[in-house]
């Protein structure tokens, strides 16, 4: 296994234009555990670590510019109010140390249904800038998982940020795991309210092939909230609807039974989750304040 150590973005660029089989590395976190369980055995591994403008943000007008190698433990701190669905999201990975190393890019670039930043990243609404030496492009992240632990990067493309709408609303994520910390999730869920366009936004992780929207959940609770006055009213969400809704994103689930869990019960905790962060997320938009309840 040979280790390409580029000192700047354009020299892995045409690092990887040279080697396309050459597998990124900046945190670790994924790649590592497979190499060590034997699990993968790559020709080449590309460091990224030296490159620095991949753990810097921007904040504009609209979006946040989230450098792929942005730790969370950065993303927890500096952008909670930004982002705080991605902010909870981050709160939930591992344990202290890999939040110090890991980034968005590295669950993005694994591909993995079960990766933490999935859900929050599918629910605010974000496009993934990726580049080669043929140029750069933005990914909507409606189009980037294309199947189990694939994506839609082509084989000489490195990721290089994401663009995260910035939330005008209130926004929640949840997850089930066998533990506290250190726990890849059973599933997940994510939420957002967007008011400006008067949409609710969803993502789903470890609960289908890949990460998902609930997008027949989605469209009933947009339709129900418009048809009944709520979002100008800000009165409670009744219990049909929330109901409703909660079926609806447990019926986009489409799970498999493993060791961390059933199918079944995958399908009805996503069901729970749903309707937990709705009220959640209902109740801080009617004024309470109740914006970091719920992590599970």
């Amino acid at each position: 296994m040979d280790f390409l150590r580029p000192a700047s973005w354009e020299e892995a660029l045409a690092a990887k234009a040279e080697h396309p089989t050459a597998v990124p590395i900046a945190g670790g976190t994924d790649v590592m555990v497979e190499i060590n369980f034997d699990h993968r055995r790559p020709e080449y591994l590309l460091d990224l670590n030296r490159i620095g403008e991949l753990r810097e943000w921007e904040a504009g007008a609209d979006t946040v510019r989230l450098g792929a190698s942005v730790p969370y433990t950065d993303i927890m701190e500096n952008l909670r109010a930004e982002l705080p669905g991605l902010a909870l999201a981050s709160h939930t990975v591992a344990s202290p140390q890999i939040r110090n190393r890991g980034g968005v890019g590295g669950n993005l670039g694994t591909a993995s249904p079960a990766g933490d930043a999935h859900p929050a990243l599918l629910a605010a609404g974000c496009e993934v800038e990726v580049e080669s030496v043929r140029g750069s492009r933005l990914i909507p992240i409606d189009a980037f998982y294309t199947g189990v632990k694939r994506n839609a990067l082509a084989a000489d493309e490195l990721i290089r940020a994401v663009h995260i709408k910035k939330a005008d609303g209130p926004q929640q994520y949840s997850k089930v795991g066998t533990r506290n910390a250190m726990v890849i999730a059973v599933c997940a869920f994510g939420i957002a309210l967007h008011p400006g366009t008067r949409t609710v936004r969803t993502g789903i992780g470890s609960a289908a092939p890949t990460p998902i929207r609930a997008k027949a959940a989605e469209e009933f609770l947009n339709a129900a909230l418009e048809e009944g006055g709520f979002w100008d009213s800000r009165k409670i969400i009744t219990p049909s609807i929330a109901k409703q809704f909660a079926d609806l994103a447990s019926g986009a689930a489409n799970p498999i039974d493993d060791v961390r869990g059933t199918a079944s019960y995958r399908r009805h905790a996503v069901g729970i989750m749903a309707r937990r962060t709705l009220g959640w997320t209902w109740e801080s938009y009617r004024g309470t304040g109740r914006t970091t309840e719920g992590v599970a």
